[in-house]
C-alpha cells in the first residue's frame, strides 16, 4: 500500500513538470509520452499504463443515464403532471356530469326551444353543433386551468419536453393512422360476417351532409377540429397523462380508453371505440405530445364523414 502511494506521487510529479509540453505540437507531445514512460518505469506499480501519443491529453464525462428515468422506456410521458393525483378523477367527474353530458344530449333541445322550432333543419343542427363543441372546448380548457397545480403554467400543457423533440410525431401519426384504419376495417369485415351488413349508423349525421355545403364545412369542422382537439386534451392530455404517473402506461391506456368510449354513450360502438381510444393512446405515450393523437383523431373522422357522405 505504501509502495503504491509512492508509485502515484511520483507520477504525479513527473506529470506536473512536463504538463507545459500537453498543448504543443503531436511530434513534441509524442517525445513527451516516451520520455514520460520511460521514467515510469522505476514505479513498478504504474508500469502497465499506457498512453496514447497521437492524442491529447483528454477528459471524457459519462453523461448521467438518470436523465430520462423519469421515462418508462416506450412511454414518453413524465411522471409529474400538473394535477394531483387525488383529484384526476374528480376532474374528470366533473367534466362529463357537469359539461359533456349535458352539453351533448339536451343542448340541440335547448337550441329548438330557444329558435322556437320544434324540429331543427340539418344546417342549424350543424352549426348549432359546431358551437356546442367550441363552447365545451372553452370551458374544458378553463376547467383544466382552475384544477391544475397552483404553480403550473398552462401554456406549458401542449409544450413538448427533452424526450418528445427526438421523437418523431409525424411518423406515429401516419403509422397510427394506417394501423387504426386497418384494425377498424378488420373488425368491421368480421362483424359484418359475424352480425350481417349494417346501414349506415348515424342518419342525422347523413342528413347532414347531404344537405349543403354550409351544413358540410360545419359538420367538417366540428368532427375534424374541434372534437379531436377537445377529445385528446380530455382523454389523451388530461386522463392518460394524470393516471400513468402512477401505474403503468398499459394499464394507463386501457382505462383512459375504456372512459374514453363509455363517454360516447354508445354501446354499440363501444368496442371500436375502445379500439381508436387503445390507439391514440398508444401514441400520445410515444410521442408525449397531442400533436400525433389529434391528427390521427381528426383524419379518422375525416375518413368516417367520407364514408358516410358516400354511403
Amino acid at each position: 500500500m505504501q509502495n503504491s502511494a509512492k508509485s502515484v506521487f511520483g507520477a504525479m510529479i513527473l506529470l506536473i513538470q512536463h504538463l507545459p509540453h500537453l498543448h504543443s505540437t503531436v511530434a513534441k507531445r509524442e517525445q513527451f509520452y516516451d520520455k514520460f514512460y520511460s521514467k515510469l518505469r522505476h514505479f513498478p506499480h504504474l508500469c502497465s499504463f499506457k498512453f496514447n501519443s497521437k492524442a491529447p491529453l483528454k477528459c471524457f464525462c459519462s453523461k448521467n443515464q438518470t436523465t430520462h428515468e423519469a421515462f418508462q422506456g416506450f412511454s414518453a410521458l413524465p411522471r409529474d403532471t400538473p394535477w394531483d393525483n387525488d383529484t384526476v378523477w374528480s376532474t374528470m367527474a366533473l367534466y362529463i356530469f357537469s359539461l359533456h353530458i349535458p352539453l351533448s344530449l339536451g343542448s340541440l333541445s335547448l337550441v329548438s326551444q330557444l329558435m322556437h322550432m320544434p324540429i331543427l333543419d340539418p344546417q342549424t343542427k350543424a352549426l348549432s353543433r359546431l358551437a356546442i363543441q367550441t363552447l365545451e372546448f372553452i370551458l374544458t380548457l378553463l376547467l383544466l386551468k382552475l384544477t391544475a397545480k397552483p404553480n403550473y403554467r398552462f401554456r406549458n400543457f401542449f409544450r413538448d419536453n427533452e424526450l418528445c423533440s427526438k421523437r418523431n410525431w409525424i411518423f406515429a401519426s401516419a403509422f397510427g393512422v394506417g394501423f387504426l384504419l386497418s384494425l377498424v376495417f378488420l373488425t368491421s369485415l368480421l362483424a359484418e360476417r359475424v352480425i350481417g351488413p349494417k346501414a349506415v349508423s348515424n342518419l342525422v349525421l347523413k342528413e347532414i351532409l347531404d344537405c349543403s355545403n354550409i351544413s358540410r364545412t360545419a359538420c367538417f369542422i366540428a368532427y375534424c377540429v374541434v372534437t379531436p382537439f377537445l377529445e385528446e386534451t380530455v382523454y389523451r392530455g388530461f386522463l392518460l397523462a394524470s393516471i400513468s404517473s402512477e401505474m403503468q402506461w398499459q394499464q394507463a391506456v386501457v382505462i383512459s380508453s375504456a372512459v374514453f368510449s363509455a363517454a360516447h354513450l354508445s354501446v354499440e360502438n363501444s368496442l371500436q371505440l375502445f379500439i381508436i381510444g387503445c390507439v391514440l393512446g398508444c401514441s400520445y405515450c410515444w410521442t408525449g405530445n397531442l400533436r400525433s393523437s389529434i391528427l390521427i383523431h381528426s383524419l379518422y373522422n375525416a375518413m368516417t364523414l367520407l364514408l358516410t357522405y358516400l354511403s
